[in-house]
């Protein structure tokens, strides 16, 4: 089911994500595309990759929860400039979330982006391996790449953020290559379409 995604992901190069509070570009050009279908996780149902480490810029602001060592950094935003996440804030414990991004150089890049595809979750709950999962939801990572999705970014961390871009939840647009790819969190092209619920 999820291979047609892997596929047009694959043949992307470059990515824009837009919606409340967001406007964020990057490339993916050359990278590999991985479908998670219940080998590692369950419930799974995401299709990962990398940005090309030095090629985020915009914003983005992530409306579930991410957290870490005890601490809930609940909407957290990023700003990007070449790859690099310059500034960081959250609804909660901001200087711990900055500490957070801090704990290497690798911490401050993206070693992820990935689209979520399971229909059967619907809402957030505040664990990031089930929320990534979640139908009209994407996500990043801040810090280190999956070797099946390399980029070369190394990190202690892997941080999950989410948002989930559903109507319920203020929508947004992901453009492929300048082609709407979904919006509102529903898949536009006929080869995509049997990801809908």
């Amino acid at each position: 089911r999820m291979e047609p995604l892997v596929r047009r992901m694959e043949r992307a190069r470059q990515v824009r994500i837009s919606g409340p509070d967001t406007e964020l570009t990057f490339s993916i050009a050359g990278m590999p595309a991985v479908a998670c279908a219940g080998r590692v996780n369950i419930p799974d149902g995401e299709v990962y990759t990398a940005p090309v480490r030095a090629s985020v810029n915009g914003h983005v602001r992530f409306n579930t929860a991410a957290r870490r060592y005890g601490h809930t950094f609940a909407n957290p935003r990023l700003e990007f400039s070449g790859g690099r996440i310059v500034r960081a804030s959250c609804d909660g414990d901001a200087a711990a979330f900055n500490r957070l991004l801090d704990a290497d150089e690798g911490a401050r890049f993206c070693g992820e982006f990935a689209l979520g595809v399971n229909n059967a979750l619907t809402r957030a709950i505040g664990n990031a391996l089930y929320d990534e999962k979640i139908g009209g939801s994407f996500h990043l990572a801040a810090g280190n790449a999956y070797p099946d999705a390399n980029n070369g970014n190394r990190s202690q961390l892997h941080l999950d953020m989410v948002c989930l871009q559903t109507a319920a939840c203020g929508g947004g647009d992901i453009l492929f290559d300048g082609e709407l790819i979904r919006r509102d969190g529903l898949f536009v092209p006929e080869e995509l379409r049997g990801l809908n619920p």
